[in-house]
């Protein structure tokens, strides 16, 4: 049986995780895992692999998602609304508060120091967020032919990210029965964490969750489709259907329901329906956004708040552009993480369902291994975009190549990422301080020649 824990004090360990949550998902699952499980023994170690597995089969981030399962597990549907929201609301404040300064302090010549000096840092990060999953995913011939696939497909071929997703998937239901032995989603369990055996889980959880019910679940996901959709119907009756706010609320509604794997996985389809479809932002401004949630903290998939701070900046209709920015960045952090409470709400009672499911396993591996495909593309994506003040796109024939223009090549941005890289993969340099160093760096570099 779970310890029994006031909701006090629940609200303010849950405070405390949330000021902790730096270091991407790795880092907040650990934070969590060193609080909840060794420091309080709130939950088991098993409970918590338990939560943790079956978030990673959801779309969205899976450390905000844990927090709210936890919650869940602790105190139902308050407690892990809670746990939710109060992971999130750090992260939201800090990009809120950075993306204004952004707005008007950007074209002082240090900010711009401080910029130069992030965006090159983040190439490395990405590129580690590649080489984890890859570990994780890409266990045999098979997933790594999908990864390369994935990412001919979206970065030559500009196919949508959610239609690789949904191909991977089925490629992968049908790849199970064919090689089941090829097809199993990767664990995240270890020698110091073992999982209970399919018995003893389910008595478990048995003691700690509800009796699921269908007519519990209509309940369920009707209250939070209402919470996700409600208020976009609100938005079109008061600014209109082709309002900035209801477009915002619509991509990233789509965005949510496609991101498998973390943020990165979708962070390449955001990046380029939002630069080249939307003209929300520039290839450089998306950087700046990545190292804004990087530093803060939070899920690393908050950089949409900024996407939808500035689309509403620049398109503020009737209203003034810092009102509109402001609304269209709560307005994407609500429909980004709205969905996340619908999925373990709904999901949590038949967890043991789902746990241990060929077709579902075989599904997730398609998918996982497609998502590193995807972050490479990214990677690249960004290296261009980073490294060279141009970059041109060559196109024919249904296929697109982005080309670098040379001559406009920037090497102090090159030394700046290859000493991240280094710093990341070398001497195992953590990442804040890391961003921090690069940041400093590029400050230093970038007014020094201007000043010159």
């Amino acid at each position: 049986m779970m310890p029994k824990v006031s909701f006090v004090e629940a609200f303010w360990v849950w405070c405390r995780v949330a000021m902790l949550s730096f270091g991407g998902p790795a880092g907040q699952i650990a934070v969590m895992h060193r609080i909840l499980v060794e420091e309080k023994k709130w939950i088991s170690e098993s409970q918590f692999l338990h939560a943790l597995n079956y978030c990673m089969l959801l779309p969205g981030p899976e450390a905000q998602q844990l927090s709210v399962y936890i919650g869940w597990l602790l105190h139902r549907t308050w407690g892990g609304i809670v746990a939710g929201t109060l992971f999130i609301l750090p992260g939201f404040l800090s990009i809120l508060a950075l993306s204004i300064l952004y707005t008007f302090f950007r074209e002082v010549t240090i900010v711009q120091g401080l910029l130069y000096g992030l965006k090159p840092a983040i190439i490395a990060v990405v590129i580690m967020a590649a080489l984890r999953v890859g570990q994780r995913s890409l266990q045999n011939k098979h997933k790594v032919a999908i990864a390369m696939l994935a990412f001919i497909c979206i970065l030559v071929f500009k196919i949508p990210f959610p239609v690789i997703i949904l191909a991977a998937g089925l490629f992968g239901l049908v790849a199970v029965r064919i090689w089941p032995e090829n097809w199993k989603l990767a664990g995240h369990a270890t020698a110091r964490q073992p999982i209970l055996d399919v018995e003893s889980e389910a008595a478990l959880n048995s003691a700690v969750a509800p009796a699921p019910s269908w007519l519990g679940t209509t309940g369920v996901v009707c209250g939070w489709l209402a919470v996700w959709w409600l208020p976009i119907g609100m938005l079109a009756v008061c600014f209109g259907a082709d309002s900035i706010f209801v477009q915002e609320a619509l991509f990233f509604s789509k965005a949510a329901m496609v991101t498998f794997g973390g943020a990165y996985s979708v962070l390449a389809y955001i990046a380029q329906e939002c630069v080249e479809t939307y003209r929300w932002l520039e290839p450089g401004e998306m950087l700046d956004g990545m190292g804004m949630a990087e530093s803060t903290p939070g899920p690393l998939i908050q950089v949409v708040q900024f996407v939808g701070y500035l689309g509403a900046y620049r398109n503020p209709g009737s209203l003034h552009p810092l009102t509109a920015a402001i609304v269209g960045s709560i307005v994407t952090t609500w429909v980004t993480f709205a969905p996340c409470f619908l999925w373990v709400f709904a999901g949590a009672p038949y967890i043991e369902r789902l746990r241990g499911n060929e077709k579902m396993n075989g599904i997730m591996s398609a998918i996982s291994a497609a998502v590193v495909g995807v972050i490479v593309s990214l990677a690249i994506w960004f290296s261009l975009n980073t490294l060279f003040a141009k970059v041109s796109e060559v196109s024919g024939y249904g296929f697109y190549l982005l080309v670098p223009v040379w001559s406009s090549f920037d090497p102090a941005a090159a030394v700046i990422a290859t000493c991240a890289f280094g710093a990341i993969f070398r001497y195992k340099v953590g990442l804040i301080t890391t961003l921090l160093c690069s940041v400093v760096a590029g400050a230093l570099y970038y007014v020094g020649v201007n000043i010159s």
